[in-house]
């Protein structure tokens, strides 16, 4: 199985390094010196790579044959791609890949579906579930304790705890609309009616 476990950011200095958007939990194994790793787009790679290195947070890695900022420059937005055995596990029994998340079904404690996560999101401080809505929106789900209660990889679902006006702030907004709009027909009808008393008189 291949997955995605990067993507390659803007160059850094002059000696070819580039930075990358780590997109997978295991950077020291998948992201090593000496792992080859494919490329999309194809023509790009394969990248083998030379050296790797954490600073000020992010991680710089530099490719093989590329040695310079030009070189570097060119590899921009290109994903790395590594062949991974579905059969695989993490050696932590609460953690996962990411195919393993991806298409889950996001549910809250009483059943009521959410949506399904179509894309993990690997931030430098925490991980972000993208959850497409029945209706096509999506909504961010931080991957923490206090909000991913359950991962049932057996019945293809993830039950979460969301704290208020996490996934039901765009309702609240769609609510708060409506109330408005109710507010302003009913000042219609007042000064209406108030207008007919004046006539009355």
């Amino acid at each position: 199985m291949e997955l995605v476990v990067a993507r390659i950011g803007r160059a850094h200095g002059i000696k070819g390094e580039v930075t990358v958007e780590v997109r997978t939990d295991e950077p020291e194994l998948r992201l090593s010196p000496g792992a080859v790793l494919r490329t999309e787009p194809a023509t790009a790679g394969p990248l083998t790579i030379e050296t790797g290195r954490v600073h000020s947070g992010r991680l710089l890695l530099r490719f093989a044959g590329v040695k310079d900022r030009t070189g570097a420059e060119a590899l921009r937005n290109i994903l790395l791609i590594a062949e991974v055995d579905p059969a695989e596990l993490p050696e932590e029994p609460d953690e996962y890949y990411d195919h393993q998340l991806m298409d889950l079904d996001v549910v809250l404690e009483d059943g009521t579906e959410i949506g399904r996560i179509t894309e993990i999101s690997h931030l430098p401080s925490q991980d972000l579930f993208i959850v497409e809505r029945p209706d096509g929106t999506e909504v961010m789900i931080p991957f923490v304790e206090e909000i991913v209660a359950e991962i049932d990889l057996e019945e293809q679902r993830c039950v979460i705890t969301p704290p208020p006006g996490l996934i039901d702030e765009r309702d609240a907004v769609v609510v708060s609309s409506r109330d408005a709009d109710a507010e302003d027909a009913e000042d219609a009808e007042d000064a209406e009616d108030a207008a007919h008393s004046g006539d009355d008189a």
